[in-house]
């Protein structure tokens, strides 16, 4: 009895309540402190003022070890205290950092979101370290300096963005070189693996010029691939054909062997005592034949299925003229009151228009401009989610969104007959495949845990769409930005576009 009048008064209250009794504690005690570090956090202030935002994560890790070692209240609430006061000095920091910084942050989300932390680790590294000493200038209150260091941040930023771009598109082909160069691919297949290097120097040097225009340089880089795989096969070939004392003849007389079974398909039967010239030309020939072939075929395709139409015309217009006579043999009093049923129904789907306004008017309201904005598409509702971000290369949703996450999950149990779709959709940087496994992803993560979430069965699909359908220009870091999203498509009561 003595040892349990010893535990701290605390302790032993939190002890003996219930769960939900001791989460409504927490709340109560790390409201306003949660409040200003979600904000904090939304503002980079871990990178704006990196020293305020420490101390501020200090006190409040502080005040959880106190409320876990049941300490008194004024202890817990003091450490509380302390970390907002010190999130509220790092918010004030960030104002000053986003005019002073601004160029410097756009440099290194440009550079984050072309995989540099991965492909550029050594550039990407050195420069957050230029940007933590841009920062600490900042909160030591010579801008001067700090706007100095951000400039060899930004620089640097740019930088690793270019050698990841590059790493990104030309990863698969310098694979292949450096598999061709153990190979020895060079004694056998010279000009063909030089052409692959050739394409790889192109790529870097179109991507120099103009990384944000990657159509080309994409091109370049996947014949790069083609070209090097291309060169180890015909090394591996060679090499073959000299462990097995194979001849020239034989060689070619394989590749006439090949040919012929092309030119069988064709029902041209080739002969190589001239050379390729004849057969080829034999071969073009059949093949244009059959085209014509099949565009008479396709013709008359067409043709029935325009005499079909007309005829589908014929039957409609009858069907119509039939009805028209049934209507004229019915009554006055049967007219009147299929008028006053199609005004009654008139009066309600205006109705159930109206309610539809409000509510969505309601959904918009929800969201500020910085987590999204609502729009329509017909009678569906789209919740365009920008404030909705995840770890490069990840689909992982982190906890400081949970609470957008809520107001979806709001938004969504206010159409109970709906189907809803979660699109994901990427910025044009990284390769098409990448985006797109990326996409489905992370439209994946949010609808499973939107359902997980709700208790109100409502069918979540998802949906990823890569980089395939922008609603701004790649060409822009804030374009980029708006591309990287995803997209809350909700059809009320089954309906369609």
């Amino acid at each position: 009895m003595k040892r349990f009048r010893l535990l701290p008064f605390l302790h032993f209250v939190v002890f003996l309540l219930p769960l939900a009794a001791q989460d409504n504690l927490r709340t109560q005690l790390f409201g306003e402190a949660d409040r200003i570090m979600g904000e904090a956090k939304q503002k980079n202030a871990d990178l704006y003022a990196p020293r305020s935002y420490a101390r501020a994560m200090e006190y409040y890790r502080e005040g959880e070890a106190s409320l876990q070692r049941g300490n008194r209240l004024e202890d817990i609430r003091t450490n509380l205290q302390n970390s907002s006061a010190y999130f509220a000095k790092a918010l004030d920091a960030c104002k000053l950092g986003e005019v002073t910084l601004s160029s410097t942050m756009g440099a290194r989300t440009d550079a984050n979101s072309a995989g540099a932390p991965k492909f550029s680790a050594e550039l990407w590294m050195k420069a957050e370290e230029q940007f933590k000493r841009a920062a600490r200038s900042l909160e030591d209150g010579d801008i001067n300096d700090a706007r100095d260091k951000g400039k060899e941040a930004e620089t640097t930023y740019r930088t690793s963005e270019l050698e990841a771009i590059k790493a990104n598109f030309l990863t698969p082909a310098r694979e292949l070189l450096n598999k061709a160069e153990e190979m020895d691919v060079r004694d056998t297949a010279p000009r063909t693996l030089k052409h692959s290097q050739d394409l790889v120097a192109q790529v870097e040097a179109l991507l120099t010029q103009k990384r944000y225009d990657t159509d080309e340089a994409r091109q370049r880089a996947q014949e790069a691939k083609y070209e090097a795989a291309h060169a180890i096969y015909l090394h591996q070939t060679i090499r073959s054909m000299q462990n097995e004392d194979k001849t020239f003849e034989d060689a070619m007389l394989a590749d006439e062997a090949q040919f012929q079974r092309v030119a069988g398909a064709l029902g041209v039967q080739a002969r190589f005592d001239n050379g390729y010239n004849t057969p080829v030309s034999e071969c073009l020939s059949a093949l244009k034949e059959k085209e014509k072939s099949i565009a008479a075929g396709a013709d008359k395709l067409v043709q029935a299925a325009e005499a079909i139409r007309q005829k589908e015309n014929e039957v409609a217009n009858l069907r119509q003229q039939v009805e028209l006579m049934e209507k004229r043999l019915g009554t006055l009093t049967e007219a009147e009151r299929q008028l006053q049923d199609a005004g009654k129904a008139l009066e309600r789907t205006l109705a159930l228009k109206r309610q539809q306004e409000e509510v969505i008017t309601q959904v918009s309201n929800a969201f500020t401009d910085a987590e999204g904005n609502v729009l329509r598409d017909n009678n569906n509702v789209i919740i365009r989610l920008y404030g909705l971000s995840f770890p490069v290369g990840r689909s992982a949703i982190e906890p400081e969104y949970y609470a957008l996450l809520t107001k979806v999950q709001e938004a969504v149990k206010k159409f109970p007959n709906s189907n809803v779709t979660i699109e994901g959709h990427t910025d044009s940087q990284g390769s098409d495949d990448a985006n797109q496994s990326l996409s489905e992803a992370r439209a994946k993560a949010v609808a499973e845990y939107l359902m997980a979430n709700m208790n109100v069965l409502i069918p979540i699909n998802s949906q990823g769409y890569g980089e395939s359908r922008p609603v701004a220009s790649n060409d822009t870091p804030e374009g980029r930005a708006k591309n990287r999203r995803i997209d809350v498509l909700i059809t009320p009561d089954g309906g369609g576009k």
